[in-house]
């Protein structure tokens, strides 16, 4: 990768909560060098349609731009995303369809109508002890990013999964609605080839970011703006300064920032040895998981 690619790197921490803004999503944004990461609209209250509009209009021009949120569902291990049911989809951009089709008639890019459609409702395990049949049991289907994940010694998830603190699905499908909006403005890696120019979006894991840092999966969540410094300082950026709490999602997105901005010229981390033509497709990959 060219190292002059990027000129700047965010890093969203996104959401898939009820309702219209969320205390959980913060977007941070850094230039090249060592300069700090700052967040954009501090103390907002970020709706997710305010997310889709800032990438679309405000945004810097080759802004490498990281989604901590799964892009897509396990496909490989099933030989679909759905195994059993004629419609579904063939690959990732169709799911963003899907999930956009099914869930129209929900606000804020809300998903909720997407698991208890019923012919998808067998797939997912839901609040109220309802496990679908599909589901798989234990800790449900993965990814091959996420088992490369946990090989750089993360927790991760399956997205079929919407139940407990550390689930992702709800977010996933809120966030694969937004891709759906967003497929033909920016280039989505890796479904999209990495363009000469122009912005491009990945899906980040923030656990990455803190590993990266000198953390483990265990500590990944900063709380503290001093233990941020320390985190950052690793990265190779200054630091915000001060003293005392900060929100974990917004210490999240700092450091990602940060950590995009040294590992996005690393050759390697865009070709990953598992990432094939059909993965890339079908079930995506997080950046920075090999």
């Amino acid at each position: 990768m060219n190292q002059a690619r990027f000129k700047h790197f965010a890093a969203i921490d996104w959401s898939g909560a009820a309702g219209e803004r969320h205390g959980g999503i913060a977007v941070a944004l850094c230039g090249t060098g060592r300069a700090v990461p700052e967040l954009i609209r501090p103390g907002h209250r970020w709706s997710r349609g305010e997310v889709l509009e800032w990438l679309l209009r405000e945004m810097p021009a080759d802004t490498l731009a990281g989604f901590d949120l799964s892009m897509s569902f396990a496909h490989a291990d099933r030989g679909g995303y759905f195994p059993g049911w004629t419609h579904s989809p063939t690959d990732a951009r169709a799911l963003w369809a899907l999930a956009e089709a099914v869930c129209a008639d929900e606000p804020h890019f809300g998903a909720t109508t997407f698991a208890d459609h019923p012919d998808l409702a067998p797939h997912f395990r839901r609040h109220g002890g309802r496990e679908g049949a599909l589901f798989g049991g234990g800790q449900g289907r993965f990814r091959q990013t996420e088992h490369a994940q946990a090989r750089a010694g993360c927790r991760p998830y399956s997205n079929f999964n919407l139940v407990g603190a550390a689930q992702v699905g709800k977010g996933s499908l809120a966030g694969m609605r937004l891709l759906h909006r967003l497929a033909g403005t920016h280039a989505i890696w890796p479904f999209d080839a990495v363009p000469a120019r122009g912005s491009v979006l990945v899906e980040i894991y923030t656990t990455l970011a803190a590993i990266a840092a000198g953390r483990s999966a265990a500590r990944s969540k900063i709380r503290d703006r001093g233990e941020l410094d320390l985190a950052l300082a690793a990265l190779g950026s200054d630091p915000i300064g001060g003293a005392g709490a900060i929100s974990d999602h917004a210490s999240d997105a700092l450091l990602a920032a940060a950590w995009l901005r040294g590992a996005a010229h690393q050759p390697a981390l865009w070709q990953p040895p598992a990432l094939t033509p059909e993965i890339a497709a079908t079930e995506g990959w997080t950046f920075g998981a090999r």
